[in-house]
């Protein structure tokens, strides 16, 4: 039995919109670099698999036929439809552009999570990460946020295939995880947890404490949406005050979790103002949960990320320590020469050179208040906790007052 598994494949830079597209496949390439160079993917126990790539019948359990059509035609300029039927479909748009090879490349990430599952399913390791992973916006027959096959809920299925009771969701990325809840609205057996930047200010415009899952499954979407600025110690208070009091009343047999890098304070397509110390602790938190709950299964995957050299290597590489054994120290020393490997690999993509980086972290001591000794009802953040709780806690017999 490995001690963890780790899906990394260069092959998955093969899911690359265009040059100047947000998403850029340079973050994986960075990833491998940092994590290889500090020993984390050579650890004892961890195995380290290509991603295979998903086929229809595996990509059909959450996605429509007709989807899975057309993205197989836009993948081919031969055979590509013209643009009023792509962009019914999500695709063609400045999110979605339809690109060469699209279809194989978005199946393998869905296949990469699959592989990640079926490890922890199967008992082969306790825990997995596919980082190329966390495609939360894609819905049934639309593509939408960068994604166009939502691994993430194909994983979930195949866990559910595979004899899992109940499995536990938590999507840390800025944007709410839209298309991963609306996957499991109706179903009992899947709690969709999801901490972002409100919808009101922030796509997909979703996520809502009132959002509660379907009729014969209230209770089962829970959202946390937080003001714009919040920083990491806000998240975190946020967080630690529903995620662990939901997960204890739930008791899940698996936890599936989403860590895009993007509620970063540097990320430029989101405004929440997290650190690296924040993102760190948060997974951290869910590791803690699966020992806690369910015998340590915890399948992790990525998202979304867009300070490509600065931010994400970093980031991820911490998720990576933390799936595979000890955690990395949150300010532990950068290879000396990071900032000109992070330079060469940034100059091939096309992309700005890096700042100069020394560490893992960014130098900030966490202070984190914890919810059991109050809360401030003039404090927006403070009002958007409580109204979570409010709105889930009782759907679960638990009082939103108290702990």
């Amino acid at each position: 039995m490995s001690t963890a598994v780790v899906v990394l494949d260069a092959a998955s830079t093969a899911y690359d919109f265009a040059p100047d597209h947000p998403m850029q496949p340079a973050r994986l390439v960075l990833l491998e670099e940092l994590s290889r160079r500090l020993g984390v993917l050579g650890r004892p126990g961890v195995e380290v698999l290509p991603a295979r790539v998903a086929d229809d019948q595996e990509i059909l359990t959450v996605h429509d036929s007709d989807f899975v059509r057309v993205v197989r035609a836009a993948s081919d300029p031969t055979t590509r439809p013209v643009l009023p039927k792509l962009l019914a479909y999500g695709i063609g748009g400045d999110d979605v552009p339809a690109f060469d090879g699209m279809h194989e490349a978005a199946a393998r990430l869905a296949g990469g999570t699959l592989e990640a599952v079926e490890a922890v399913v199967a008992g082969r390791a306790p825990r997995a990460v596919h980082a190329a992973g966390g495609m939360h916006h894609a819905r049934a027959s639309q593509a939408a946020g960068f994604c166009v096959y939502n691994d993430a809920a194909i994983g979930i299925r195949r866990a559910l295939d595979r004899g899992v009771r109940r499995v536990l969701y938590v999507d840390l990325d800025a944007h709410h995880g839209d298309g991963v809840e609306r996957t499991f609205w109706d179903d009992p057996r899947v709690v969709t947890f999801s901490i972002h930047e409100t919808g009101e200010v922030l796509f997909p415009g979703t996520g809502f404490v009132q959002d509660l899952g379907g009729a014969g499954a209230l209770g089962t979407a829970v959202n946390l949406p937080l003001p714009p600025r919040t920083g990491g110690e806000g998240w975190l208070r946020a967080l630690q005050a529903v995620l662990p009091v939901l997960a204890r009343a739930m008791r899940p047999e698996l936890i599936v979790s989403q860590h895009g890098a993007d509620a970063h304070r540097d990320d430029p397509l989101a405004d929440l103002a997290l650190t690296l110390e924040a993102q760190r602790e948060a997974a951290l938190l869910v590791r803690d949960l699966a020992d806690e709950l369910c015998e340590g299964r915890w399948v992790a995957v990525g998202g979304g990320g867009y300070a490509i050299t600065d931010v994400v290597p970093r980031a991820w590489t911490h998720l990576l320590a933390i799936v595979t054994g000890d955690p990395l120290p949150a300010n532990g020393p950068l290879p000396q020469d990071w900032t000109q490997v992070a330079t060469r690999i940034a100059r091939e993509h096309g992309l700005p050179d890096p700042r100069h980086q020394t560490t893992l972290g960014d130098h900030h001591e966490l202070a984190v208040r914890d919810w059991s000794r109050g809360y401030d009802p003039e404090d927006p953040l403070d009002r958007a906790v409580q109204a979570c709780r409010r709105s889930v806690f009782p759907e679960w017999g638990l009082d939103p007052f108290y702990d």
